[in-house]
């Protein structure tokens, strides 16, 4: 498998392609725009690298129309991040703030020293119960007291990243970056299995900054 997947990186627009979706999910389309291959060619690449296991389509959960492209999280020791400049602040975002954003920001302070918030475009009223549980389980500390709305959290020197479809489609100014989280569906194996994808991911990022802004 090593050797499939290295051998799908050895060319360029495949390897620009991967690089281009370390930190976000991207649709098809953007991907070809951002990167200028035609759409045809595009889905060559991207059906060789599905082959080698290094990235997977996946149908969006706010419009149906739409699909994302995400490197698989497996995949993602075998790649080299960027280091780039840390941001002020990271706040993840999701529509109603009270399962994936809260996970997302509690593993960042738990893994980074860069600020971290979160918020949703229709708060909930409280926590959702799995997620509290599912903290406790893991150790993780739940930073806010209550689900947040984006218009008092988010400032413009934000990184944001939506950690749901229906956010990233709906918001007027497009998140930052994004990540296609499947809704956990209020299900303790919808939760774990949100849970280990965003934890994946956030551990990718967090590399992607210099080492002085982790906790040793």
């Amino acid at each position: 498998m090593r050797a499939r997947a290295f051998a799908a990186l050895g060319e360029v627009n495949r390897l620009a392609i991967v690089e281009a979706l370390i930190s976000g999910d991207a649709s098809p389309s953007e991907l070809s725009r951002v990167l200028g291959i035609p759409g045809n060619l595009l889905a060559h690449h991207l059906d060789v690298l599905q082959d080698a296991g290094l990235v997977r389509r996946r149908r969006s959960s706010g419009d149906g129309r739409r699909s994302y492209v995400h490197v698989v999280p497996e995949a993602l020791p075998m790649i080299a991040p960027t280091v780039t400049a840390p941001p002020n602040r990271i706040v993840f975002v999701c529509t109603r703030n009270s399962a994936r954003s809260v996970l997302a920001e509690a593993l960042w302070a738990r893994d980074s020293t860069i600020p971290v918030a979160s918020a949703g475009t229709d708060p909930a009223p409280a926590y959702h119960p799995r997620t509290r549980a599912l903290a406790d389980r893991r150790g993780l500390v739940l930073r806010g007291r209550r689900p947040q709305h984006v218009h008092d959290v988010v400032r413009p020197e934000d990184l944001v990243v939506s950690v749901c479809d229906q956010v990233f489609e709906e918001l007027p100014t497009r998140p930052t970056l994004h990540w296609s989280v499947p809704d956990p569906a209020d299900t303790d194996a919808g939760f774990t299995s949100a849970f280990e994808d965003i934890a994946a991911r956030v551990s990718a990022l967090v590399h992607q900054y210099s080492e002085g802004n982790v906790h040793e």
